[in-house]
């Protein structure tokens, strides 16, 4: 045995941390991708349909899908 006594607090810590960090691997394997990753892909579609926006030639007639009428 060693000479030190044993922080059984510490321990029972550490125990929890690790099966945390394997749950959360299992996750991460299980769903996907990650926070940052998915906030990427949301900026980056963002950023497309913005972009795509700001080319539109012109705006669509009257009478199309979005239920405007003619004034």
């Amino acid at each position: 045995m060693s000479d030190a006594p044993i922080n059984l607090n510490r321990v029972r810590k550490a125990r929890a941390r690790a099966a945390k960090k394997a749950q959360a691997q299992a996750n991460t394997v299980a769903f996907g991708r990650g926070k940052g990753v998915r906030a990427e892909d949301e900026r980056a579609a963002s950023r497309a349909a913005r972009d795509l926006d700001g080319k539109a030639l012109e705006t669509p007639p009257y009478g199309s899908d979005n239920g405007d009428k003619k004034p």
